[in-house]
């Protein structure tokens, strides 16, 4: 897929962080399904979605597949990722799992989520600009 940016061809990529953490994620999960997995925007999602690409061609978001291999294993690993912003991770934005949302707007405690897809097949999680070129280790 290619989006024209001021006159210029640029190709979408994956923030830093977002390559980063889904590698983790493969790593611990090597047999999960990725049915439900992506990172760029399709034509379901809005322009200011995490998902469609910015200027410089940067998605700020992954979905994981809920499919860890067993029942807790998805809510376990979006927690593990909202403690990891508690730490101080700034690279992370929020996540969005099972109807609930965390961010830093509300000191990245649970709330209800009230937007079209309660993300129950899918964790989504959005990254900062500082996750663009930071690709560094996650402490999940």
């Amino acid at each position: 897929m290619k989006k024209w940016v001021n006159g210029l061809k640029k190709s979408p990529w994956l923030s830093h962080a977002g390559r980063q953490l889904r590698e983790q994620i493969d790593d611990r999960f090597p047999n999960r399904n990725r049915r439900s997995d992506g990172w760029v925007a399709d034509s379901k999602h809005s322009k200011k979605s995490d998902h469609s690409p910015r200027r410089n061609g940067v998605v700020r978001a992954i979905d994981i597949d809920a499919g860890l291999g067993h029942s807790k294993a998805s809510w376990n690993l979006a927690e593990a990722i909202v403690e990891a912003a508690k730490a101080g991770d700034k690279r992370l934005s929020y996540v969005i799992h099972q109807g609930k949302i965390a961010s830093k707007v509300r000191g990245w405690k649970w709330r209800p989520y009230t937007g079209a897809n309660s993300h129950h097949q899918h964790i989504h999680i959005s990254f900062t600009r500082k996750g663009d070129r930071d690709g560094s280790y996650f402490a999940i």
